[in-house]
């Protein structure tokens, strides 16, 4: 059966935590988190099969000293689901005597995923918040709603096809590939449709690539354009990601004149 996965101890804390609305601290003396700092800025990518495992690392203060982290917990902005989990402990760099750097470790199986909740588990990808709770050394804590925006992202994938090979200077080149990601559903990827995916040229000998044009995936997540062939290189596609998917670049598809 399908159920929701809380990434927080205790049920009743849990539903408090996932209702509250907006920004919320409540705790006892002067214990504070100044600073939250996910997977260290970057996004999490979650793909079909590849257990991830990513630290949150939480600056707190407090006049008698830092302890340690006693909850942590991580869900979609929106819809309040989650299906990333905390393994409990937690470590804590000292940076002064009243301030230290506490990082726990969050991890997710994708095949925990489509069994944590009773929706499109795809669903949850986007926008996550983190919640927190901290103790000092003098038993003061602090319980911490919101404390840090982040994105997981569903994985994606991309290929380029350039043909023919090798092509005469100034006849056409056919240039294809395919846009899929992972569907947390069925732990397989399914083509990604209506996207804008760029198509890149690095010309033979030179640093970097350029952009030549856009192309639209089909239904099924599918690219195809003709370009001109001027010089011998290495064609691309390129994906910048949107809100739920990573960014992805194919691997260079190198084509010589003849």
């Amino acid at each position: 059966m399908r159920h929701r996965l809380w990434a927080v101890a205790g049920g009743a804390a849990a539903l408090a935590l996932l209702t509250a609305t907006g920004a919320h601290a409540e705790g006892e003396g002067d214990i504070r988190v100044t600073k939250t700092v996910v997977n260290k800025g970057g996004n999490v990518i979650i793909g079909t099969a590849k257990t991830i495992r990513y630290p949150i690392a939480v600056t707190v203060k407090d006049d008698s000293g830092v302890k340690k982290i006693t909850d942590l917990a991580t869900f979609n902005r929106s819809n309040g689901y989650g299906f990333i989990t905390w393994d409990g402990d937690s470590s804590c760099v000292r940076k002064s005597a009243t301030t230290s750097v506490c990082t726990g470790t969050m991890t997710v199986d994708p095949g925990w995923i489509a069994d944590s909740d009773d929706i499109d588990s795809n669903r949850v990808a986007g926008v996550w918040r983190v919640d927190a709770t901290v103790k000092a050394n003098d038993g003061d804590y602090w319980i911490s709603d919101d404390i840090a925006e982040y994105k997981v992202k569903r994985a994606a994938q991309l290929t380029t096809d350039a043909s023919p090979e090798p092509v005469a200077k100034g006849a056409q080149l056919t240039v294809k590939g395919k846009l899929s990601r992972a569907n947390w559903e069925d732990l397989k990827y399914h083509g990604y449709p209506g996207q804008t995916v760029r198509l890149q040229f690095r010309a033979a000998g030179a640093a970097h690539y350029g952009t030549v044009k856009s192309v639209k995936t089909d239904n099924l997540g599918r690219l195809s354009t003709k370009v001109t062939a001027t010089a011998a290189g290495s064609w691309r596609w390129y994906f910048p990601g949107t809100t739920t998917t990573s960014l992805k670049v194919s691997a260079g598809d190198a084509v010589a004149l003849r």
